[in-house]
């Protein structure tokens, strides 16, 4: 089986969808920063009405995971994983 390959976008994206729907507000409403650090590993910040929240990798999966599920038509609990590229910033693969 080939591993599909979500780009930054789709995972900000989908971050943003996770988000607004916990907050009860449309996507469009939220701003999302993804962030690496090499002791914390991978995590997000969503800002929205002058808010922050700061999503960690467990929050990052959950959201990407409803992603798949709705907006790729993918299933929803092949494994996931994060990597930093040089040239494509933060990538996930799926599968």
């Amino acid at each position: 089986m080939e591993k599909l390959v979500l780009p930054e976008q789709d995972i900000i994206n989908a971050i943003c969808v996770y988000v607004s729907r916990k907050k009860h507000i449309k996507p469009e409403e939220v701003e999302v920063e993804l962030m690496y650090d090499d002791d914390t590993g991978f995590s997000a910040e969503s800002f929205w009405n002058g808010r922050k929240q700061v999503l960690v990798m467990s929050n990052i999966i959950e959201a990407l995971r409803l992603w798949l599920d709705e907006f790729l038509n993918e299933d929803p609990f092949a494994g996931i994983k994060l990597e930093l590229d040089d040239e494509a910033g933060i990538i996930a693969f799926v599968g």
